[in-house]
């Protein structure tokens, strides 16, 4: 199963578009996560209607609207694996332990919220990943976003996928 995994996008306060890499992805993928910071309502009606399958979260930019249509929470299992969805995590120091705490029941935490890519597992087997922001780097060398396949209980092949740098101005 070809999963695909996003954040932050922020349209059209940071890009007016999704980037077309970003797109194609999501046409190829059997399920696509988003972590919240969606920030349009458009965007999310884009990524339902292209995408086989969404696991999404609203994020601290999402307004009322978005809040309504989107949990703050989201759960999914896929081929014997558990993930779980969340846009903010709090800060880096103590992550994994709190991560293990909150979401016990859990194999993948997918998160937001920094746009700083993370791929690590704790102590507890509990794999924590932020595939970063396609659209708004921030202080990151790259706008990213990741991929990975579920399969047979596990996860694997988890790919973080960078972005070429946009125009100044251009979506």
């Amino acid at each position: 199963m070809k999963l695909l995994l996003m954040t932050d996008t922020h349209v059209p306060r940071r890009a007016r578009l999704l980037p077309e890499q970003l797109l194609a992805a999501v046409d190829a993928a059997d399920v696509v996560f988003h972590a919240g910071d969606w920030v349009d309502e458009a965007t999310l009606d884009l990524l339902l209607a292209r995408s086989r399958q969404l696991v999404a979260v609203h994020g601290n930019n999402d307004g009322p609207a978005l809040r309504a249509r989107l949990p703050e929470v989201a759960r999914a299992e896929l081929a014997g694996v558990r993930f779980a969805v969340v846009h903010e995590t709090g800060e880096a120091r103590g992550r994994a332990e709190r991560c293990e705490r909150q979401f016990p029941d859990t194999d993948v935490l997918v998160f937001g919220h920094s746009h700083i890519p993370w791929d690590t597992t704790t102590a507890g087997g509990l794999r924590l990943l932020n595939p970063g922001s396609p659209t708004d780097r921030r202080r990151q060398p790259d706008c990213t976003y990741m991929t990975a396949t579920a399969q047979g209980g596990a996860l694997t092949d988890v790919v973080l996928h960078r972005l070429p740098q946009r125009v100044s101005g251009k979506g």
